[in-house]
């Protein structure tokens, strides 16, 4: 069963051979000032899919966003750096277009020979793109034969690269969207147990679906980041400056409390780095999360939670993380992120990391080559892991 796409598409199920073939991928990746690329692994995680439709002798159009350009031309913006890169890791030359639609793009689409790769420019330079407009995605998809959808980052975004263009011509989801979605929603649905959520990052109004969608499948949830400090003064604890959404203190106690009906074993951090300033240098302390002062606010968790948590990650079988453990691209308090990373990746056990900041300080840990899997979607990944169904999926063509 090829869970989460249920009954749509997928690239092995269309003929791309010798066909003009549209791909959405996610090329957003971190460029410097300098328009250097930083970081080109989600540009790797579309070559299966790019090199299966060279290989068919498949004309290859590849659209993405980068950034966030506000629906015109901004060359910090630019997917030119990309093109160039992806350039490289084809070992072939790649045709990129200074447009997302035009006479330019339609002249360059004309002249394309079989296992020709042509980028166009960032999808958000044109103000068609966030507001799905049909006239844009309809000119998009009258530069292809068929459309694949290779990019899960983008695939809960209403946009016309995403859901306009499989309107118009058939739409599948290329290798690594199936991969994807098959490990985030397979995992959750039938975990081989015992099964540990780890949830992290600044708040739980961003992760209040995944801890109710998680409330009856798991064994064991870790919680850590800024969000734990929601939980920690809902239990009526003081947390000094330490971020609270107030808003959400009942709502902690409501989740604390379903997890024990379920047998959920929920574990908090006990100790945390605090300091009185979120920049390098700051003085540090380790205090309990009990007694952290006024004016001072944790940042990190501590030496004893990265134990305790270890340990609670060491004798499952699937564990799933969403979300660092503190301000993790500041060294004096990265160490707790890092530290879980390892006890993740020192788990004999099937491990999925998802969202952006995740895969960050996975790499930055040096355990990337460690972990079953890692996804390159950010929010549409919590959106799997809530359970939902994202747009760019429900668009694609569904199987006869």
């Amino acid at each position: 069963m090829n869970i989460g796409l249920l009954n749509k598409l997928t690239v092995e199920d269309v003929n791309v051979k010798g066909k003009r073939v549209f791909i959405r991928v996610d090329f957003n990746v971190p460029i410097d000032e300098n328009l250097m690329i930083n970081d080109d692994r989600r540009i790797r995680s579309s070559l299966p899919t790019i090199n299966y439709c060279m290989d068919e002798g498949a004309k290859v159009i590849l659209a993405s966003h980068l950034g966030r350009p506000k629906g015109k031309p901004d060359q910090r913006y630019s997917l030119a750096p990309v093109a160039k890169r992806l350039q490289r890791l084809l070992n072939k030359e790649v045709l990129f277009v200074p447009e997302c639609v035009g006479p330019e793009v339609q002249k360059a689409g004309e002249k394309m020979r079989a296992g020709d790769v042509m980028v166009l420019e960032n999808m958000r330079f044109d103000p068609g793109e966030e507001a799905n407009d049909e006239g844009f995605a309809k000119a998009l998809a009258g530069l292809a034969d068929v459309y694949l959808n290779d990019a899960l980052g983008a695939a809960h975004r209403n946009h016309a690269s995403v859901v306009g263009i499989p309107k118009f011509i058939p739409a599948a989801a290329g290798f690594l969207l199936k991969k994807e979605v098959e490990y985030l929603r397979g995992t959750v649905s039938d975990p081989v147990r015992p099964f540990v959520a780890i949830l992290g990052g600044a708040k739980v109004s961003g992760k209040i679906g995944v801890l109710e969608n998680f409330q009856d499948k798991v064994d064991k949830v870790i919680v850590g980041g800024g969000m734990a400090f929601t939980f920690i003064k809902a239990m009526g604890f003081e947390v000094g400056d330490s971020l609270v959404e107030t808003d959400m203190l009942g709502l902690a106690e409501r989740i604390r409390d379903n997890l024990k009906k379920y047998g959920v074993k929920f574990y908090l951090p006990v100790d945390c780095v605090i300091a009185q300033s979120i920049e390098p240098g700051a003085e540090t302390k380790i205090v309990t999360t009990q007694e952290i002062p006024k004016g001072w606010r944790a940042l990190d968790i501590g030496p004893a939670s990265c134990r305790l948590f270890a340990e609670a990650i060491q004798n499952a079988k699937t564990v799933i993380w969403n979300g660092p453990m503190g301000v993790f691209e500041i060294d004096a308090f990265s160490r707790g992120t890092f530290a879980i990373a390892r006890a993740v990746a020192d788990a004999y056990a099937l491990t999925v990391v998802g969202g952006g900041d995740t895969d960050l300080a996975v790499h930055r840990a040096g355990v990337s080559d460690s972990i079953s899997f890692i996804s390159t979607g950010g929010g549409a990944s919590l959106q799997l892991l809530e359970g939902k169904e994202l747009p760019g999926i429900s668009a694609l063509s569904d199987k006869k």
